[in-house]
C-alpha cells in the first residue's frame, strides 16, 4: 500500500469516528436515553407555547426529566403534556407544573415547583396544579395599544393633570 492509501484509510477512519461521536452527542441531548430509568407523570395546561417533545423539565433549574409527549385535548382544548421523570426523584402529590420561558428567543421548559405533601405521584399520575406560558408579546401589544387611542385619563385619576 502506498503512502497515499495509507493517510486515506487514517483520515477515513478519524471521520467515522467523529460521525460516530457525533451520533452520540445528538442521542445523548435529545434526551432519548433518559427516558429509559424514568416515569411518566401527565400534567394538563391551558398553554405550552415552546414546548415540545424532548424539552426538558427542571427542579430547582437541575433537569430531571424531559417532555416526551404532547397533544391537544379535543373536548376541552387545552394541552396534555406527558413527562418522563427520572426514576430516582420522587414527586409531591401537590407540586406545581409551570411552563417557564428560557430567554427572549429560546424555548421553554416545565418546571415543577415540588410540594410539601408526604404523598409521591406514582407512574401515570396527574400533577394537577398547573400553570400555561404567558404570551409576552401580546402582553406587550395589549399594554401599547390600551393608551394609543389618546384618551384623557378618568376625572378621578391623580395623574390626569399632568
Amino acid at each position: 500500500m502506498s503512502r497515499a492509501g495509507i493517510f486515506e484509510t487514517i483520515v477515513g477512519v478519524v471521520v467515522l469516528a467523529v460521525a460516530a461521536l457525533f451520533l452520540f452527542y445528538a442521542y445523548r441531548a435529545s434526551g432519548q436515553d433518559s427516558e429509559r430509568g424514568a416515569y411518566r407523570l401527565d400534567a394538563v395546561f391551558g398553554r405550552v407555547d415552546g414546548v415540545s417533545v424532548g424539552s426538558e423539565v427542571r427542579i430547582a433549574g437541575v433537569k430531571v426529566g424531559s417532555v416526551s409527549a404532547n397533544s391537544l385535548d379535543p373536548q376541552t382544548y387545552e394541552a396534555r403534556v406527558q413527562l418522563a421523570v427520572s426514576s430516582g426523584v420522587a414527586i409531591p402529590e401537590d407540586s406545581i407544573a409551570k411552563v417557564v420561558s428560557d430567554g427572549l428567543l429560546g424555548g421553554a421548559h416545565v418546571s415543577i415547583e415540588p410540594g410539601a405533601s408526604d404523598v409521591m405521584l406514582k407512574s401515570g399520575e396527574q400533577i394537577t396544579l398547573t400553570q400555561g406560558s404567558v404570551d409576552l408579546l401580546g402582553l406587550a401589544v395589549q399594554a401599547f395599544t390600551s393608551n394609543a387611542g389618546g384618551e384623557k385619563p378618568p376625572a378621578n385619576d391623580p395623574l390626569g393633570d399632568l
